[in-house]
């Protein structure tokens, strides 16, 4: 039997065409991600979903889904699907990380042009019969200072679109090494220099717990006086109430926002203002980027469900279906264990190794190594980032990665070792996989341990002195945290020591304060995997 895709969001004929070409039965019904209900009860009747970003793949939805294996997002943004309850259930999520980047750049750049010159209130104005041409008076964007927060994919686009326009374009990123940043033609600051010299400011970085109100009332005040704002990322990475106001005292001449805490964007605190421009979420609307995205997705569906060929998952490494059940639980070591190391690491990273040692060597290694890439680069970068997009994520940021496989592991029949270089530290986790097929982390910095992955952990460091453990149990026990498990590890006797805790729940911020104030105690950090 074919297999048979359902398109429940508007996409392109040509799309459709590619299922249908490919010998696979397709269902279009554009209007269906609006409706619930009818998606939940007609979403068991097929292997594969095409959405756009109409469609809210829920976990409710995704339970009717017993015969779902595929659903591909036409676009990057994969918000609308739960990717857990997906990934639970053995569901391929992909999307189209790249077929959109030209046409967000571009809207960032037409929205900062409109900005300068007031071209949307200045239409309203002229179309109304008034001919206010003293009313607006606008600014050059030549040789103006514009700020780039985020260099990666799309960023990188409008920084090389501003210095065409004889812009001087300043980056803050903290995966953006010196060597990227001089190919780019930009030059590398720290955030608070950004906010201090930029004319123009424009977001270009997931939404994640570090970049959430990235631009609050503390760093408007940095920045400079009639400064503009341009955000065609993400809502929530901007204080919306806190810009109304700078607005409205004049510290911020302008904003232009295409993306809003709350969609659909119905009422919001910025449109009341005159000078601030908005558009519905149009980063990525226009007819090529549509149809490249529409064209992209169908290609890949069509192969995961006549070939188990993987492409651009969100969710899993781009492997065939033959060699899926070997390198599972492999996958799921690597990439926590850069999960481990990202979640350690502040600063840019220069160098990443990678050795893999005994039988895990023979195995498909680049899928290995692009999960432990997006275990690395995922702390920062948040969802965005994924096993598909990672190895390019780290190129364009001027990672170099290497990759070491030995014959032998030693105590272990497959050992991975992970060792992440900064400026300012070297830092090394290595793990295995035993029989019973769970990660585990049996080397930290040289320390010995055996530790499984828990969904909520604490690392700590400190010296090996008596006491330590009972204050530390003590201070959790206190504030109602059951600790799960307990794992230690020491270089020496009364030298450095290393704790690996599980705990049920999540750590308050006020026990970490108590955690790190304990004597002996050098770091600790909560870990979330």
């Amino acid at each position: 039997m074919a297999p048979r895709v359902l398109i429940s969001d508007a996409l392109s004929p040509a799309a459709v065409q590619i299922f249908k070409d490919r010998g696979i039965e397709v269902d279009f019904q554009p209007a269906l991600g609006k409706d619930k209900e009818k998606l939940a009860a007609l979403i068991g009747n097929y292997d594969g979903l095409a959405i756009r970003s109409a469609t809210k793949v829920s976990a409710k939805i995704l339970e009717n889904a017993k015969n779902l294996k595929v659903i591909g997002r036409a676009g990057i943004g994969v918000d609308n699907v739960d990717i857990p309850a997906a990934t639970a259930r053995g569901i391929i999520v992909m999307n189209t990380p790249f077929g959109n980047s030209i046409t967000t750049a571009e809207h960032a750049i037409s929205l900062m042009l409109a900005l300068a010159r007031q071209i949307p209130e200045a239409d309203t104005s002229t179309r109304a019969g008034k001919w206010e041409k003293n009313k607006f008076m606008g600014v050059e964007i030549f040789s103006k200072t514009l700020g780039v927060i985020g260099c990666g994919n799309i960023g990188s686009i409008v920084a090389d679109r501003a210095i065409g326009l004889r812009m001087k374009v300043i980056a803050y990123d903290p995966f953006l090494s010196p060597e990227r940043a001089m190919d780019l033609g930009v030059e590398k600051v720290e955030l608070d220099e950004l906010f201090k010299l930029a004319d123009f400011i424009t977001l270009h970085t997931p939404l994640t717990e570090k970049t959430k109100n990235i631009i609050d009332a503390a760093a408007i005040k940095k920045m400079k006086k009639c400064v503009r704002i341009v955000n065609c990322a993400r809502g929530g990475l901007v204080d919306e109430a806190a810009l109304a106001e700078a607005l409205k005292a004049g510290q911020v001449a302008g904003a232009a926002f295409d993306v809003f805490v709350e969609e659909p964007a119905t009422s919001n605190p910025l449109f009341s203002l005159p000078n601030v421009v908005c558009t519905p979420h149009l980063g990525a609307a226009t007819s090529e980027a549509q149809e490249n995205v529409a064209l992209q997705v169908a290609e890949q569906m069509s192969d995961y469900l006549l070939r188990g060929a993987i492409s651009n998952a969100v969710n899993f490494p781009s492997i065939s279906a033959e060699e899926a059940p070997k390198l599972k639980p492999f996958v799921a070591l690597a990439d926590k264990l850069g999960s481990f190391a990202g979640q350690l690491t502040e600063n840019a990273i220069k160098e990443v190794q990678i050795t893999y040692e005994g039988a895990v060597a023979q195995m498909n290694i680049k899928a290995l190594t692009s999960a432990v890439l997006s275990g690395l680069l995922r702390p920062m970068l948040g969802n965005d980032v994924n096993v598909v997009s990672a190895p390019l994520v780290a190129r364009e940021r001027g990672m170099a990665v290497e990759e070491t496989t030995r014959d032998a592991a030693g105590d272990y029949d497959s050992l991975i070792t992970v060792t992440v270089m900064t400026d300012k530290q070297k830092r090394w986790v290595s793990g295995t996989v035993f029989a019973d097929g769970r990660p585990r982390i049996v080397d930290i910095k040289g320390i010995r341990m055996d530790a499984e992955f828990g969904p909520s952990m604490i690392y700590i460091t400190n010296l090996d002195k008596p006491g330590f453990i009972g204050r530390f149990s003590s201070t959790l026990g206190e504030a109602g945290i059951n600790i799960a498990t307990f794992h230690v590890g020491r270089e020496a006797p009364g030298g450095n020591a290393i704790a690996l805790i599980e705990i049920d729940g999540v750590l308050p911020d006020d026990v970490l304060a108590k955690v790190r104030a304990l004597p002996q105690v050098q770091q600790a950090k909560p870990l979330h995997f």
